[in-house]
């Protein structure tokens, strides 16, 4: 063991533990006078191992997610328009199409306006109060085709598709 502030021999068999400026390190003798000596941690007499049933289980019952877990569906990106001009098409204010959905008017507001996106439960909800159609089935990728020929690897600027206006 090396002294933690000049690097001389420490014996392993009986280190000095000192808290010099707040921390605990292990020093030499002559470093040992910078700070106060701690005590040594007591040593444990036994290692106590608890290992539960249920622990174990924990370990077993992890799901390992595949690419069939992927949702198969995805939200249009217009949602928020085309939930507004639907409800306004059938002469619906917000409250009505909240009672109708058991929503309140504040989440059709933020729906509207965009600032929040609906889970899968409600938009099932708006899709079928207003008759339209929010999700759309995504198909599955092959990512081999996006494989950059010059380096071999797929990289996420090969795979993601950049939406300008």
């Amino acid at each position: 063991m090396e002294c933690e502030i000049c690097g001389k021999e420490v014996p392993e068999n009986n280190p000095i533990r000192a808290k010099i400026e707040g921390t605990v390190m292990v020093v030499c003798k002559e470093c040992s006078k910078l700070g106060k000596i701690q005590k040594a941690p007591p040593k444990p007499k036994f290692v106590k191992q608890n290992k539960t049933k249920k622990s174990q289980n924990k370990k077993n019952n992890r799901k390992n997610y595949s690419r069939d877990d992927e949702p198969s569906e995805e939200l249009v990106e217009d949602f928020n328009n085309i939930v507004r001009n639907a409800r306004e098409s059938k002469d619906w204010s917000r409250e009505d199409l909240g009672k109708k959905i058991n929503e309140r008017v504040s989440v059709i507001t933020r729906i509207e306006t965009g600032k929040m996106t609906p889970d899968i439960k409600l938009t099932k909800k708006l899709e079928k109060a207003l008759n339209i159609k929010l999700l759309e089935k995504i198909d599955k990728i092959d990512l081999n085709q996006f494989i950059n020929n010059n380096s071999g690897e797929r990289t996420l600027g090969n795979v993601v598709k950049i939406k300008r206006k």
